[in-house]
């Protein structure tokens, strides 16, 4: 969801977001809608939109990999809707032109995470994972449509979601120190919320540094900025 907030400095209108919203610094991206500097007749004035990313993010699905590996988890179907929603994944990947075998690899309360094993396994990723991230937005229409909206629909395939995430996690902290010795931001590639998040708070401890936000629809891009200097 998106609102909008207002301050006397972005500082201040971040602020305001997160008391009024009740959340932390790293559960919103913020972007700036009109800004103008104090001079000596007018105060500062920052308005912000600030889009929350709970309604977004796959928060956690690595980890819940991660603990499915240790996890002896039945890959059979179980229930009606476990069986359909394998039906519909295997079907929309076979109408594609590729032969894939769906599993069930852990169920959680409202989560429910399910591999691909093809051997076209990195057409099924696509650059930067954009084609398994829509695949999993299919999933999960499906699934709302079965009367399960309350159910998130993870897909993964080549352990590529833990992947995705290491690499991540190197860029943020790369990224910043290539920051800290320019004092110059560097705008990161598009990424869908889960990853700006990751990024987010990756670096949110990093002394002298802070991550925005940038640009509009799903896939948006973080800069990362040395503070006390312009960008």
């Amino acid at each position: 969801m998106t609102y909008e907030f207002e301050g006397k400095t972005e500082k201040e209108a971040i602020e305001n977001a997160a008391n009024e919203l009740g959340l932390n610094r790293d559960q919103f991206d913020v972007e700036i809608l009109e800004s103008q500097k104090k001079t000596l007749f007018k105060n500062g004035y920052v308005k912000i939109a600030v889009h929350t990313l709970e309604d977004e993010a796959d928060e956690g699905f690595s980890s819940s990999f991660e603990a499915a590996k240790k996890t002896v988890v039945n890959p059979v179907p179980q229930g009606e809707f476990e069986e359909k929603l394998i039906d519909f994944i295997t079907n929309v990947i076979q109408k594609m032109g590729y032969e894939v075998k769906a599993e069930v690899v852990f169920r959680e309360e409202k989560k429910i995470g399910i591999k691909l094993d093809s051997q076209n396994s990195s057409i099924l990723i696509g650059r930067k994972g954009k084609n398994l991230d829509a695949l999993q937005l299919l999933a999960n229409i499906y699934a709302g449509r079965l009367g399960h909206e309350e159910i998130r629909v993870i897909l993964d395939t080549e352990n590529y979601r833990i992947r995705r995430e290491e690499s991540l996690v190197r860029l943020a902290y790369n990224t910043a120190d290539k920051v800290h010795t320019s004092h110059k931001s560097i705008l990161l590639e598009p990424m869908n919320p889960f990853e700006r998040r990751l990024i987010h708070t990756t670096l949110n401890d990093v002394p002298d540094i802070e991550t925005k936000s940038e640009g509009e629809g799903l896939y948006k891009q973080v800069r990362v900025i040395y503070k006390g200097f312009s960008r």
